[in-house]
């Protein structure tokens, strides 16, 4: 499936600009097409086929053949193609600026559904077909699923004409393509609620471009809505966006499914079987990946490295740096290693796109040809995406893409995460090298995205944390277990570490996770290979570096995004060491070089966060809860709370690296030279993001669970208690408090009021408003309140009493708001 054309290939299929200035079109077997006789209109309004396809016709050869004829669209359907399964999906090919919020951007998938097309006496439906309900069709329950999941219609056309041999029909799909139509838009309900979408405007939208390739068609269509609060150009009152329709032929036959385990991360598919033993509509969840089946299974079985049937390949780009395409086809190909744990050589290979001169016919757009995107975009990412078929989990295709600006992004966090330990990364040139080792890694990564692979958070926390600071160590292992972790640098060495590898690489998990999802097993049967691969689990189960950690784990301190090492407190007390080393150079390293200060600006916006990431790792401690994913048959509890010492420890570390005063981040050499003002809003912000995430309910509902489940427990009373003496330190020591202080205490009193007000609905793990939260929430303000009454008229300045007494009025208001 393709979705954004970067290519400057010959204009070999039609578009809407140059297809209607043809006569004829020369098919891709270097024929011309004919036109077909006329036949005699059979019924209705059906036509002869030259009075529809006429001579005028431009024709693309391919899953169907599609037609322009004038302004229309033509799709003509074998009638074997009828009934057959197809994979549709939608993706944006071009979008404006800030449409979504940031988290959209070209190639963004808005739909993924599965449809076939159904012949109704004289239209031609297209429906959409779901595989979340199966049964077998040898089972009479298999009647009761088709009933109680009828298929909706898409959308329904007239039959303009049959082939003059009768074995395909034409249908005119231009309104199809032109109009509105919710299941195939790139505006959600919730988009259009937000830029207040009136409707597409006909005038200003059209079809570019139909192309028929042997397994898909793809058609792009320009669409120009009407709305009164666009995201960008608000004067338009208009919201314009290229769409790509991919529509894909599924494989006759079906993939053997492989069967989800949890505790190996892979991304899935589910489905519900009703034809089950069980007694209920099983639920059954394939893993993603990719059919390789050994050319040589009697030699695969004895152990040799065999090469597969059809080998994992991707194209590179024509549009590709030539001095970057070494170390993308590097990053593709790392990936052969953890094959071979599997079984075969050879799998997964990298390749120049072929020239015009080489290949006429190879398109970007061709469902057969998996790519690797180089975008012109000043978007700093990179991104994985595949498209699987929801029958079986098969990976049909992918399309990997890189933006160009994404490097300076890693220009910038090895400069700031590593630059303190090594010194070829305080410059803002880096090494040609280094960029290139970088970008071999990210495209390693959305590789294994490709691959079927998640991110694995838990692989950063498989090695100690001083491990990282051994030379031989990290240039074996790398940095953390699996490149599919989000584990980019080594943050933790220290300047004088001898010989360390600072940039991620390949793991061990990559090579086990590789061998478990593709590893050719003879089973006839999804269940049949279940034994098999819990043994492969069962025998690495007590070994961190093979364990998987949910992205989406906000809980777990083992499965964090960006950590490094086996303990947080530790981990990041290294990490703030070496940002202290960078802010004091920052200057140095690049205002001072460029005679300019928007390099110092970005990279002090940018440390910042570095800084705040180092602290949300130690936070997650806080109510920690540890998620080991295990059966039944293995030994101990699923979850299990951190220890008290730890949580206490990292309050500790909290109060003293970030609430306290941070001097080094308020450097007036730094900022007096970026800013004209806001200097303590700056470290405020990042305090107040933590302080927040201290005092969010879900964890304190976290800490009262512990009083039910261990003997020695951090108690949510005596973290509010810590937090409290720890962010009003001035006052149970007579201190004044400077204005950063003041900055975090007001902020505190304000998150601890949304605590005490907050609504009556459910939150993911309790009932807040029957929860001991309020007490506790209105005790501490209480006994705040009496200790500031005391200190306000202490040995403090007129500026500190002030603070206090405003304190005062502001917790009499939260606790007595009428």
């Amino acid at each position: 499936m393709k979705k954004i054309l970067l290519f400057s290939l010959a204009a070999t299929f039609l578009s809407a600009q140059s297809i209607s200035a043809q006569k004829k079109k020369k098919s891709k077997k270097g024929k011309t097409e004919q036109v077909a006789p006329a036949q005699k209109t059979k019924k209705g309004d059906i036509k002869n086929y030259s009075q529809v396809v006429t001579k005028d016709a431009i024709t693309d050869e391919g899953l169907f053949k599609a037609h322009k004829v004038d302004k229309k669209f033509l799709y003509e359907i074998p009638f074997d193609k009828l009934d057959k399964d197809m994979l549709w999906v939608t993706r944006i090919a071009q979008i404006p600026t800030g449409l979504g919020g940031g988290y959209m951007n070209a190639g963004s998938k808005t739909n993924e559904q599965m449809v076939h097309w159904v012949r109704f006496q004289d239209k031609i439906l297209l429906k959409v077909k779901s595989y979340n309900n199966i049964a077998d069709s040898t089972k009479a329950i298999s009647a009761s699923v088709r009933v109680n999941n009828y298929e909706p219609t898409l959308f329904a056309f007239d039959i303009e004409a049959f082939s003059t041999d009768s074995t395909s029909v034409v249908i005119d799909v231009t309104n199809l393509f032109s109009t509105d139509v919710p299941a195939i838009s790139g505006l959600s309900s919730r988009l259009r609620k937000t830029y207040k979408v009136k409707r597409l405007d006909p005038q200003r939208s059209f079809i570019n471009s139909v192309k028929s390739f042997p397994e898909n068609i793809e058609v792009k269509q320009d669409f120009t809505y009407s709305a009164s609060e666009p995201s960008t150009l608000r004067s338009t009152e208009s919201i314009s966006l290229q769409m790509n329709q991919s529509m894909i032929l599924l494989p006759e036959q079906p993939m053997q499914p492989r069967i989800f385990d949890p505790r190996v991360g892979f991304f899935t598919v589910s489905q519900f079987d009703f034809g089950s033993d069980e007694l209920k509509a099983d639920e059954k969840t394939y893993i993603r990946r990719w059919r390789l089946e050994p050319k040589d299974p009697a030699a695969y079985a004895r152990g040799e490295l065999v090469e597969p049937v059809k080998p994992i390949v991707y194209y590179l780009d024509p549009g590709t740096p030539e001095n970057l395409k070494e170390y993308i086809k590097q990053g593709i190909e790392d990936w052969q290693k953890p094959f071979e744990t599997a079984g075969f050589k050879n799998a997964i290979i990298a390749r120049d796109a072929p020239t015009p001169e080489e290949d006429p016919e190879f398109s970007p757009e061709d469902i057969r040809y998996s790519m690797i995107r180089y975008v012109a975009s000043t978007t700093r990412n990179a991104v994985g995406p595949s498209v699987s078929d929801p029958r079986s989990g098969e990976i049909i295709e992918s399309d990997i893409i890189w933006y160009h600006n994404h490097l300076r992004s890693y220009r910038n966090r090895y400069l700031l995460e590593t630059g303190a330990a090594n010194p070829s990364a305080r410059t803002l040139k880096t090494e040609p090298k280094e960029i290139g080792d970088m970008m071999r890694m990210v495209i390693a990564h959305e590789v294994g995205h490709a691959l079927g692979f998640p991110h694995n958070m838990a692989a950063s926390y498989a090695y100690p944390v001083d491990s990282l600071r051994n030379g031989e160590f990290t240039q074996k292992n790398g940095i953390a277990a699996s490149i599919m972790d989000y584990a980019r640098y080594n943050y933790i060495a220290q300047p004088g570490d001898k010989g360390i590898r600072f940039i991620r690489q390949m793991g061990p998990y990559d090579h086990y996770v590789t061998n478990w999802g593709y590893r050719y097993l003879t089973a006839n049967s999804p269940e049949a290979e279940v034994a098999t691969l819990n043994k492969w689990v069962l025998e690495k189960a007590n070994d961190p570096i093979y364990k998987f950690g949910k992205q989406s784990s906000s809980f777990d301190p083992q499965s964090q995004t960006e950590g490094l090492g086996d303990d947080p407190v530790k981990a990041s007390t290294y990490g703030v060491k070496n940002l202290k080393y960078v802010a004091k150079n920052l200057s140095s390293w690049t205002s001072d070089q460029t005679n300019n200060y928007d390099d110092l600006e970005e990279l002090y916006g940018e440390l910042l966060s570095v800084y705040s990431r180092y602290t949300g790792h130690v936070v997650t401690n806080i109510g920690g809860v540890f998620e080991n994913l295990k059966t039944p048959e293995q030994k101990g509890s699923v979850y299990t709370p951190l220890s008290k010492a730890k949580q206490k420890e990292s309050m500790q570390w909290l109060q003293d690296n970030v609430f306290s005063t941070q001097s080094w981040l308020v450097d007036n050499n730094i900022l007096q030279n970026i800013d004209y003002a806001g200097y303590p809003e700056n470290l405020r912000k990042v305090q107040a993001r933590h302080l927040g995430s201290l005092l969010n309910a879900d964890r304190i509902g976290r800490l009262l669970d512990a009083e039910t489940t261990s003997k020695t427990y951090y108690s949510a009373l005596e973290m509010l208690t810590d937090l409290r003496k720890g962010i009003w330190k001035e006052a149970y020591t007579g201190r004044n408090a400077d204005i950063y202080r003041r900055n975090i205490q007001r902020t505190y009193i304000e998150r601890m009021e949304a605590l005490l007000t907050a609504e009556n609905g459910r939150r993911s793990s309790f009932d807040v408003a029957t929860s001991d939260v309020s007490s506790l929430v209105r005790g501490e303000l209480k006994t705040l309140r009496s200790k500031l009454k005391l200190a306000k008229n202490g040995n403090v300045n007129t500026i500190t009493r002030y603070h206090y007494e405003d304190a005062i009025a502001k917790i009499d208001q939260a606790l007595d708001p009428k």
